[in-house]
């Protein structure tokens, strides 16, 4: 295992992270002898970061697993506050307490807002003033409190508002949406592309010392396979499942012709994202304990070829036309 730098923060840290949410679903519908045997894989294969969320309902699993070792660990968990709340302050305390108490924890490393950003206030978002207010707010109450060593934020949401928010500097972690099929969070994307622009968020990020944790770094599994129990939740906007699977097996097909075997499917879509030094770690969710022999061998095999990246710009040139 490789480990790389958690931005500023003096943290070092897997490149491969744990995912425990509902993508991958181990902790959340696994039986516990198989959480117990992948979360042994994955510290046997040096992976030191586990994140889940107070959403995922993976908190208490993930408490037990912590609590069966001695081995130092970083755990990152998020909140998904209620945008109309009175007092949010108040709020962000009372679901850490309830977070610490299922993980079974006096703190966590980092703790992050799951909701998106944007000042249309669509949906549960929070708007830029709440994040700079409030939120910013209580969550660093929680860090002087020691509850949390960092706090961070989910880069989601209208790209400007999700900019503004990460260059003032309040937060020490972005969660990044990255993969092959949408790039565009590390960099400028051509004239014709089309989907959502995440406008060089991880640039920003970056710039600015932020830990970074690569999301959706397989699209919610369409890039690992085409079979699903359920319908993928679209993070990213202008966009949907077809698209985005159709455009997988595009990326996929270009991958193979100039470059030959890159591994299996998941694999490649993670060597993809370690490629991008300016990511902290990649977030990888567990199905079974497979997925994470799979990742560790997949980060074993390292960055793709300069060759794989010269296909996949042929693509998004001609915006996935064949």
């Amino acid at each position: 295992m490789h480990y790389r730098p958690f931005g500023s923060t003096g943290l070092s840290v897997s490149a491969v992270g744990f995912g425990c949410g509902r993508v991958g679903g181990l902790l959340v519908n696994g039986t516990v002898e198989d959480q117990r045997r992948a979360f042994a894989r994955g510290l046997d294969g040096g992976i030191n970061w586990f994140d889940t969320a107070e959403a995922y309902g993976s908190e208490a699993a993930l408490g037990q697993l912590l609590a069966s070792t001695s081995a130092s660990l970083h755990v990152s968990t998020k909140l998904t506050l209620k945008a109309g709340s009175t007092d949010l302050v108040a709020d962000i305390e009372t679901q850490t307490d309830a977070c610490l108490k299922r993980l079974q924890r006096d703190h966590v490393t980092v703790l992050q807002v799951h909701n998106r950003i944007d000042d249309s206030g669509a949906g549960n978002a929070l708007t830029v003033s709440q994040m700079l207010g409030e939120v910013a707010a209580g969550l660093e109450r929680m860090r002087e409190k020691g509850k949390v060593r960092f706090i961070g934020l989910t880069a989601l949401g209208e790209s400007g508002g999700v900019l503004r928010t990460i260059e003032s500097g309040r937060f020490h972690s972005a969660q990044i949406y990255y993969n092959l099929v949408n790039p565009s969070a590390a960099r400028a994307m051509p004239a014709n592309w089309t989907g959502q622009n995440f406008a060089g968020v991880l640039d920003a990020a970056a710039r600015l010392g932020m830990g970074t944790l690569g999301i959706r770094v397989l699209d919610g599994g369409i890039i690992a396979t085409d079979e699903r129990a359920r319908p993928v939740s679209m993070m990213a906007r202008e966009t949907s499942e077809a698209i985005e699977q159709d455009r997988t097996h595009m990326c996929l097909a270009a991958l193979a012709k100039a470059c030959g075997d890159t591994g299996t499917r998941a694999q490649t879509g993670l060597r993809f994202a370690l490629s991008q030094s300016r990511l902290s770690l990649a977030l990888v969710g567990i199905g079974e304990p497979g997925h994470v022999d799979s990742a560790l061998a997949g980060e074993a095999m390292g960055a793709l070829p300069p060759t794989a990246f010269d296909a996949l710009e042929q693509i998004y040139t001609n915006n996935f036309q064949a």
